[in-house]
C-alpha cells in the first residue's frame, strides 16, 4: 500500500470513531430499573409479573450461573424528540455483555400485557418504543460462557456451578438515534470493506479511498448531524456503480442456527428460539424484503407449546412466504450414527409437523452443522420427497478440500440429491465484504453456475439477522468489485441453480468429516440410550400392530408419536454425539430410561393381549432376523434344544466349544484360536489375538468431545495382565470364560460366552471408568486378507479401503458402524457386531509368514474434559459378537441378533408373523400402523446385501391393497416398479440397497 493511502485510511477510521460514532445518540435519558430474581427455573410471565420487585442500579450485579432476573424498565419520552426529523427514539440496554452473541446472557423483552416485544442480545440491544411512557418487563437469562476457553468448568452442571453473580448491569436507557448518521456509517462500513478486498493497485479501489475522503472533508466534526447528509451524497456514486456482468451472485437467506442443545440445557434452547424468532418477526414488520429460513420441526413445536404469540406470529409469516421452513427433518440431527427407521422418522415427523401446521412440503434437507453425512442419507432424502441437500461443515475438513460446491450427492443405492456446500464456509455469515469476496474466491464450480448460497444471521442464541446485515446486503445487491446479493429463499437459489448447472459432478458416498471422530465415542450412555430406544420402539409397534390387527387392541399412536419425537430430539448433532455440557447428557439419561420403561410397557401389553396365560405353554418370539422371512422381532419357536456348550482347560488355555464354533482363550482372557466348523478355518492371524484391550493417550489438539486425532496411535498400552479368570458351563449351556483386569483406577471385567448351537462368540465387557483423556479400544487381529471393510450404515452397508494410498484415506482414521462390521476376501469372512458401539477402525497389518491380514478394533470408550469435565466416568456395558466364516448375510444377522433380546410369549398357538418374505436378503426394518390413523398397516424393507434380490411378499392378516408410498406415507409421484402384486401374494424385485415403504390396507 503507497503510504499516502495508508494514511488516508487511517483519517478515516479516527473520523468514524471520534466523530461519527458517538454522534449517532443525539440525546439520552436514563430509566427507572426494578428487579426481581427467580428463585430457581424460568417461570412463566403471569408469575414474574406479579412478583414484587426491588430497585435496581447501573452497575448492580446480576445473573448467577443459570439464573434467571426480570428487570422492570419505566420512564418516558421527552416531548421534545417529537420535534426532531431524521430520528428514531430506541430502549438501549446492555446487561454488561462479555462479548459475541450466542454464549452468554440474553433476554427477551416483555410489554405489560405479557406480548412478547423481541429480545436483546449483544448485538441487537435494542428496542422499539411506541408512545411516550415506557414500561417493558425483560427476562433476562444468566447463561455462562463456556465457549471462550476449552477448559473444564464445572458452569456445565446446574448442581456443581457458582452461585456468584456473572454480569454488571451496563445501559438501561432511551436514547434518540440520528438515522442519517446511522446509514453514513453502514455506507462506510461497506466501502472500507469493499477497499481491503480489491487489489492495492485497482482503480476502484482509489475511487473508493477518494470518495470516503470527500465524504469526510463534508461531514463538519462541530455539526455532524448537520452535515452527514452532504456525507452521504458524497458516497453515491461510487455506491451506484453496477456490478461486472461476470460477478459472483450470492443469494442471501436470513438464518439462526440454533443447536437444540449444547452448552445449555433443552430448556434453554427453548427460550433462545423464542428470542430470536420474536427479533425476526419484528425485522419481518420492519423490512417487507427480510426473507428468514428455519429448520427443525421440533423448534417450531415448542413455541406452539411454550410461546403460543410467538408461534402465531410465525404462521402468519409463514403464510406470506417469508419465515420459511426448511430442511423437513425433527432436528438438525447427527447422520452417523441415528439407525435407518430412525433416520426415516426424522423426515415423518419433521416434514408431518410442516404440513399440518403450514401447509409446507419441505423440499430441501438442511444440516449446516452435523458432523458427516452418511452414505446412506440421500436414498432416504429422496425418499421423503426432497431434492436438495445443503451442508456447509465438510469446509473444516483438517486434510483435504472438497472438489466441489454443487454437484450431485450419490448414495448406496444410486439415489443422487442436489445439492450445495456453501462457499462462505460459514453458516453465521454478516454479508461483510470479506466474506462475499472469499464465497467468490472460493467457489470451486463457477464455470458452470456462477451463484451461491449465504446464510446470514447470528446463530445459537444471537438473535439472528440485523438491521445491519440488511443494510450491508442491500448496499452489495449491485456493486462494482462485490459479488451480487440477492436476498432470496433456499427454494429460489436451488430452483435457479439446477437450471443454470445442467451437468453437476457426482460425488458418491458418504461425506466424511475429517474432524470430530471423537463424536462417535464419547458419552457412551448417551449412545446406548439411542441404540436401545430405537430397537425398542421398532419392537413396540410392531407388537402393538400385531395385538391391533390379530386381536383388535387399541393402537398406541399419541404415546409412540411422543416417544419417537423424544427420541429423535436426542438424535441431535450434539447431543447423541456426546458434544454436550453434563446437564444435557443426564437429561438424555433420564429421558432414556423413562422411554425403556413406557416401552417395554407398551411391549407388555401386547404380548399380553396376543398370549393366553390360561394356556400357559411358553413360546418364545425371536427377534432376529431368520433363514427364511428375515423379519426382525417376529419368529416364534420353541425353546432351543442344541446340545451345551464345552469349556476344557488346556495348559493356562480355557478352549470353548459348542460344536459350531471353537475358541481358544488365553489366561489373559484373549483370543488366540477361533475356527468355525463349517470352514474349518483359524479366524485369528498368526502370532496375533482377538480380544484385545488398548489404553491410547487421547489429548485433542483442541475439541475434546469431539475429536480424535491421528497422533493417539503412538501412544498405547495393552492391558494384557488379568487380575482373576475363571471358567464354567452355566445353566443354561453357555460356555463362558470370566476375566478381571485392573488399570490406574479403572476395573474392567469380561464375560466370553460361547452359547449351545451359536455361530459367534459373544464378548461382555463392563468397564468402572475413571480415566481420563484416554480412549478404551478393544481389537481383533484377523486372518483375512481384506481389500475393504463393510460397515453397517442406514438401510445398507458402506465399503471403504483397508488400505490407505491417498490422504482421502488416511484421513479417515476412525469411521462409523452401526450394528456391524464385516471384512473378507473371497470365499471367508469375518462378522463383528456391537449393541451400542459406533467408533471403528479398520487397519491392514502384515501377516506373520507371508501375505497380509486385517486388524479390526472398536472404540469402547473415552474420558474427554470438555464441555463435560466428568463425561463417561462410572459404569459401562458393551457387548460384542464375533462370527467367524461369515458373508454379509450372516453380519445383518449376527448384527440384529447382538440388538434384540427374543420376547417370552404365553400362547396356545404360535403368533404367525405379520409379513412374511421368502428371501432372507430382503430384510423388514419396521412394521408400524400408518400415521394418517387410517389402520393401514405401513412395512419398511431393504435390500441388505449390495445385490438384486426378488422375493414374495405375504401377510399373516387379511390383506387388501398393497401399493407402494414415500416415507411420509404418500403415493410417490413415480412408482420405483419393485412391487407387483398377483394371485399367490406380492411380488417384490428390489435393486441393490433399494429402500421400499408399503402401505397395505387389511381386508374389510
Amino acid at each position: 500500500m503507497y503510504p499516502e493511502r495508508a494514511l488516508l485510511q487511517e483519517r478515516l477510521a479516527r473520523f468514524r470513531r471520534d466523530h461519527l460514532e458517538p454522534a449517532v445518540v443525539r440525546d439520552r435519558v436514563p430509566l427507572t430499573i426494578t428487579r426481581w430474581d427467580a428463585p430457581g427455573e424460568p417461570v412463566p410471565f403471569d408469575e414474574a409479573a406479579a412478583a414484587s420487585y426491588t430497585r435496581a442500579d447501573i452497575g448492580d450485579p446480576w445473573g448467577r450461573p443459570w439464573g434467571t432476573t426480570w428487570f422492570r424498565l419505566t420512564g418516558a419520552i421527552p416531548g421534545a424528540w417529537h420535534d426532531q426529523p431524521g430520528t428514531r427514539a430506541e430502549l438501549i440496554v446492555d446487561l454488561g455483555w462479555t462479548g459475541g452473541p450466542g454464549f452468554q446472557a440474553e433476554a427477551l423483552a416483555y410489554r405489560p400485557d405479557g406480548t412478547i416485544i423481541k429480545a436483546l442480545e449483544p448485538y441487537n440491544s435494542w428496542l422499539p418504543v411506541t408512545g411516550d411512557a415506557i414500561d417493558v418487563l425483560v427476562e433476562a437469562a444468566g447463561n455462562p460462557d463456556l465457549n471462550t476457553d476449552f477448559r473444564p468448568s464445572p458452569m456445565g452442571d446446574k448442581a456443581t456451578a457458582p452461585r456468584d453473580p456473572l454480569y454488571r448491569l451496563r445501559t438501561v436507557e432511551a436514547a434518540l438515534l440520528d438515522e442519517v448518521i446511522i446509514e453514513l456509517l453502514a455506507d462506510l462500513d461497506v466501502l472500507d470493506g469493499l477497499m481491503a478486498e480489491l487489489p492495492e493497485s485497482s482503480p476502484r479501489r482509489a475511487e473508493i479511498l477518494a470518495a470516503t475522503q470527500r465524504a469526510v472533508d463534508a461531514v463538519d466534526p462541530d455539526d455532524v448531524p448537520g452535515t452527514a447528509r452532504a456525507g452521504r451524497d458524497q458516497l453515491a456514486d461510487v455506491l451506484a456503480r453496477p456490478a461486472s456482468a461476470s460477478a459472483h451472485t450470492v443469494y442471501a437467506v436470513g438464518h439462526a442456527h440454533i443447536d437444540s442443545a449444547w452448552l445449555w440445557p433443552v430448556r434453554e434452547t427453548i427460550r433462545k428460539c423464542a428470542r430470536t424468532f420474536s427479533n425476526v418477526c419484528d425485522l419481518m414488520d420492519r423490512d417487507p424484503d427480510f426473507v428468514f429460513a428455519c429448520s427443525s420441526a421440533q423448534q417450531y413445536a415448542w413455541m406452539k407449546e411454550h410461546y403460543p404469540d410467538v408461534f402465531a406470529r410465525i404462521t402468519e409469516k409463514v403464510a406470506e412466504g417469508r419465515f420459511v421452513p426448511v430442511g423437513g427433518m425433527w432436528v438438525e440431527s447427527d447422520t452417523n450414527m441415528p439407525g435407518g427407521e430412525a433416520m426415516a422418522r426424522q423426515f415423518v415427523a419433521g416434514k408431518t409437523f410442516f404440513l399440518d401446521n403450514f401447509g409446507v412440503d419441505t423440499e430441501e434437507v438442511w444440516l449446516p452443522d452435523s458432523f458427516g453425512y452418511s452414505a446412506g442419507l440421500p436414498q432416504i432424502a429422496r425418499a421423503a420427497g426432497a431434492r436438495w441437500f445443503l451442508t456447509q461443515k465438510i469446509s473444516w475438513n483438517q486434510t483435504n478440500k472438497m472438489p466441489h460446491h454443487t454437484f450431485w450427492w450419490e448414495g448406496i443405492d444410486g439415489s443422487k440429491i442436489f445439492t450445495h456446500f456453501p462457499p462462505v464456509d460459514t453458516y453465521n455469515a454478516q454479508l461483510s465484504q470479506d466474506e462475499l469476496a472469499h464465497a467468490e474466491r472460493n467457489y470451486a464450480d463457477a464455470a458452470r453456475a456462477n451463484l451461491s448460497l449465504a446464510p446470514f444471521g447470528w446463530g445459537d442464541g444471537g438473535g439472528g439477522p440485523t438491521r445491519e446485515q440488511l443494510a450491508a446486503g442491500r448496499r452489495a445487491a449491485d456493486l462494482e468489485g462485490s459479488p451480487r446479493v440477492r436476498f432470496s429463499t433456499p427454494r429460489a437459489f436451488f430452483t435457479e441453480a439446477r437450471e443454470l448447472d445442467t451437468n453437476p459432478p457426482t460425488w458418491r458416498g458418504e461425506m466424511y468429516l475429517e474432524l470430530h471422530r471423537g463424536t462417535l465415542t464419547s458419552q457412551a450412555r448417551t449412545k446406548r440410550g439411542n441404540r436401545r430406544s430405537e430397537h425398542l420402539l421398532r419392537e413396540a409397534e410392531l407388537w402393538a400392530s400385531t395385538a391391533t390387527l390379530l386381536r383388535g387392541a387399541a393402537y398406541p399412536y399419541d404415546e409412540l408419536t411422543e416417544l419417537w419425537q423424544l427420541v429423535l430430539l436426542q438424535q441431535f448433532h450434539d447431543i447423541l454425539p456426546g458434544s454436550s455440557i453434563a446437564w444435557v447428557h443426564a437429561d438424555a439419561e433420564r429421558n432414556y430410561a423413562a422411554i425403556q420403561s413406557r416401552l417395554e410397557e407398551i411391549i407388555a401389553q401386547a404380548l399380553s393381549v396376543l398370549g393366553d396365560s390360561a394356556a400357559g405353554s411358553t413360546m418364545i418370539a425371536n427377534a432376529a432376523p431368520h433363514a427364511r422371512d428375515g423379519v426382525p422381532a417376529m419368529a416364534i419357536g420353541a425353546p432351543t434344544t442344541a446340545t451345551p456348550a464345552t469349556v476344557v482347560a488346556d495348559g493356562d488355555n480355557h478352549v470353548l466349544d459348542n460344536g459350531s464354533v471353537r475358541a481358544v482363550i488365553d489366561p489373559h482372557g484373549r483370543i488366540t484360536s477361533l475356527i468355525d466348523a463349517a470352514s474349518g478355518r483359524e479366524a485369528i492371524a498368526p502370532g496375533g489375538a482377538g480380544n484385545v484391550l488398548e489404553l491410547h493417550r487421547d489429548i485433542p489438539n483442541q475439541w475434546d468431545a469431539w475429536d480424535i486425532d491421528e497422533h493417539y496411535r503412538r501412544n498405547v498400552v495393552e492391558l494384557a495382565d488379568a487380575s482373576a479368570s475363571e471358567a464354567a458351563v452355566e445353566p443354561d449351556g453357555s460356555a463362558v470364560v470370566t476375566v478381571s483386569r485392573d488399570h490406574g483406577r479403572s476395573t474392567i471385567t469380561q464375560r466370553i460366552v460361547l452359547r449351545p448351537g451359536a455361530d459367534a462368540l459373544e464378548i461382555e465387557t463392563v468397564t468402572d471408568w475413571h480415566e481420563r483423556q484416554k480412549l478404551l479400544k478393544l481389537g481383533f487381529a484377523l486372518d483375512v486378507h481384506a481389500e475393504h471393510s463393510s460397515a453397517e450404515t442406514q438401510f445398507g452397508h458402506v465399503r471403504r479401503p483397508t488400505h490407505v494410498n491417498t490422504s482421502w484415506e488416511w484421513a479417515r482414521f476412525e469411521f462409523c458402524a452401526h450394528r456391524f462390521l464385516h471384512v473378507g476376501e473371497p470365499g471367508y469372512g469375518v462378522a463383528i457386531a456391537n449393541d451400542a458401539t459406533y467408533g471403528h477402525e479398520v487397519v491392514a497389518t502384515p501377516r506373520a509368514g507371508g501375505g497380509r491380514a486385517t486388524t479390526v478394533r472398536l472404540s469402547l470408550l473415552r474420558a474427554p474434559l470438555y464441555p463435560d469435565p466428568e463425561a463417561d466416568q462410572g459404569e459401562h456395558r458393551h457387548v460384542v459378537a464375533v462370527r467367524p466364516g461369515a458373508g454379509i448375510a450372516e453380519a445383518v444377522e449376527l448384527g440384529y441378533r447382538t440388538n434384540l433380546e427374543p420376547r417370552r410369549l404365553a400362547a396356545t398357538q404360535p403368533v404367525d408373523p405379520l409379513i412374511r418374505i421368502d428371501n432372507p436378503a430382503i430384510v423388514v426394518e419396521s412394521i408400524k400402523l400408518a400415521e394418517d390413523r387410517s389402520g393401514d398397516v405401513i412395512v419398511r424393507l431393504y435390500e441388505s446385501l449390495g445385490g438384486r434380490a426378488d422375493g414374495l411378499l405375504t401377510t399373516g392378516f387379511p390383506a387388501g391393497e398393497i401399493r407402494e408410498t414415500d416415507l411420509i406415507e404418500r403415493t410417490p409421484p413415480e412408482a420405483s416398479g419393485a412391487v407387483r402384486t398377483d394371485g399367490d401374494g406380492t411380488a417384490l424385485a428390489l435393486r441393490p440397497f433399494q429402500l421400499l415403504t408399503l402401505r397395505i390396507s387389511p381386508a374389510s
